[in-house]
């Protein structure tokens, strides 16, 4: 994965910067033609073959942030038009994500190569533990035959130097489920239907080429509309700043949002219910049960591991049940979820609770865009001075990976019934690990001794902290999520 801290990520986030300043200066139709020129003007180097291609680029990023799809882009349509799109619509657009064509690299194959550092060794470990034979030692250098070679890596494996390097495709290798490949073109393309917006190729293209479908205007539109927006803010999303959860919360008022409620609450919900949930399934003789907070994992069960699917926990997420508190309070209020995750905007699409599903980039856009500080504000509301709900700190600790089986063992009368296991990211190993737990509960695999009965599964490893969407390091976002988590309610909370 990319480091967090690279330019395709500051060139996004100009890109929200400049457009939020647009929309509160009422300005976004007729000024969003000029972010292109304006961010590659004519005597700037380019990054790729000339300004005028930047430009494209970054018209096709505009775009994806206006919250509109790259496919099938009219070369003619102006920003103004996707902009006009993006005011009109009344609800987010499927897919979440998009490719940006002009952006793609065209990578070539995954392979192997082998680079000047060989030193033509007398053991040859590279040709002897090739199974295809597909590598030949001449003038004391190896070669690979690449019509040969089954891209297995057991000569880069074996090699005492190090010469051999594997060239991946990062958005192919990143994708745990085989939902992206090559078109006619040799550019990248995703098949939604295996798609389980787990964000890794987002995250792993180093060229940008994969978006988020921004709904940053959607929100900002409502707010200045004057309706009563309620920003419901993920546990990791406190993570991402070096704040107290109040200085954060009196930061996305000043920022417009009218009401703001912690997850967590809706994550103390959840592990209620799955605890009573866990316990019920072990009294009438279930094998296990998955936990259902991750919208990534939830989705790759139902669309590659049929098997598995009778474990999912039919306890809703704490976005969920967080949103229904909100909606209960006011059926009229625009629920708003802040989140690390392109998943969640998808759960949020079949959840009539959830309105708008923000990340945090967008959030941290929009406070640079209003000149927002959220290490130094003063809380001046009364609301968050006086906060009613303080959630658990098992609550809180959703957001990282074992905070939610921790969470549900800390309410079990007997905890010791329980036999958690963790699936620390859903790369293709832990899409194994899944194929694996779906044979044993259909009996096409022996159940093991001491099997685990519980599986907590975070698409992201490290949990939340980790997401697609995140700004911080995620060791950096652990520290500051365990001081938010210290802040929380300590009282045991009920068993059952």
């Amino acid at each position: 994965m990319l480091n967090i801290n690279n330019n395709a990520n500051q060139i996004k986030t100009e890109i929200l910067v400049r457009i939020i300043k647009l929309m509160l200066e009422d300005n976004l139709i007729r000024g969003v033609h000029y972010i292109p020129k304006q961010m590659a003007p004519k005597d700037r180097e380019p990054f790729t073959c000339c300004i005028y291609h930047d430009r494209e680029i970054l018209r096709q990023r505009v775009i994806a942030r206006l919250g509109c799809s790259v496919e099938g882009l009219d070369e003619d349509a102006a920003l103004a038009d996707f902009a006009q799109e993006a005011m009109w619509r009344e609800s987010p657009t499927w897919p979440m994500l998009t490719v940006l064509h002009e952006a793609c690299n065209a990578c070539v194959h995954t392979k192997y190569m082998v680079t000047n550092a060989c030193q033509g060794c007398l053991a040859r470990p590279c040709t002897m533990n090739c199974p295809k034979k597909a590598i030949t030692v001449s003038n004391h250098h190896a070669k690979i035959d690449e019509n040969m070679c089954s891209n297995c890596g057991l000569c880069m494996q074996n090699c005492p130097y190090h010469a051999i390097i594997k060239i991946p495709v990062p958005c192919e290798e990143a994708c745990p489920v085989g939902a992206i490949s090559k078109d006619e073109t040799g550019r990248e393309v995703i098949d939604f239907h295996k798609c389980i917006f787990c964000g890794n190729c987002m995250r792993s293209c180093p060229f940008g080429a994969m978006m988020d479908k921004s709904q940053i205007v959607d929100v900002l539109k409502h707010i200045m509309n004057g309706r009563k927006v309620t920003a419901i803010y993920a546990p990791s999303i406190a993570s991402q700043f070096k704040t107290p959860c109040g200085n954060l919360e009196q930061a996305l008022k000043t920022a417009g949002f009218t009401g703001v409620l912690e997850v967590a609450v809706g994550a103390d919900i959840c592990a209620d219910k799955e605890a009573k949930e866990f316990t019920e399934r072990m009294e009438r003789g279930d094998k296990l049960m998955t936990t259902s907070c991750c919208s990534a994992y939830v989705r790759a069960v139902r669309k590659h591991v049929p098997d598995l699917v009778p474990c999912i926990s039919e306890t809703r997420s704490p976005m969920h049940y967080t949103a229904e508190i909100a909606k209960k309070e006011d059926p009229e209020c625009v629920t708003v979820f802040i989140g690390p995750c392109i998943a969640k905007r998808r759960e949020g699409m079949d959840d009539p609770m959830v309105d708008y599903v923000l990340s945090v980039e967008e959030i941290n856009a929009l406070f640079i865009a209003k000149e927002i500080d959220p290490v130094n504000i003063e809380i001046t509301d009364p609301e968050i001075l006086n906060k009613k709900i303080v959630p658990t700190a098992s609550g809180r600790n959703f957001a990282q990976s074992g905070g939610v089986a921790a969470s549900i063992k800390a309410r079990l009368a007997d905890p010791e019934i329980l036999r958690p296991t963790l699936i620390n990211g859903l790369n293709k190993k832990g899409m194994a690990q899944l194929m694996m737990y779906g044979k044993i509960n259909s009996g096409k695999m022996a159940t093991p001794q001491n099997c685990a009965n519980l599986v907590e599964v975070m698409a992201c490893e490290g949990g939340c902290i980790a997401g697609p969407g995140v700004i911080v390091n995620p060791n950096v976002a652990l520290g500051q999520l365990n001081k938010y988590v210290a802040d929380g309610n300590q009282e045991e909370p009920s068993k059952v």
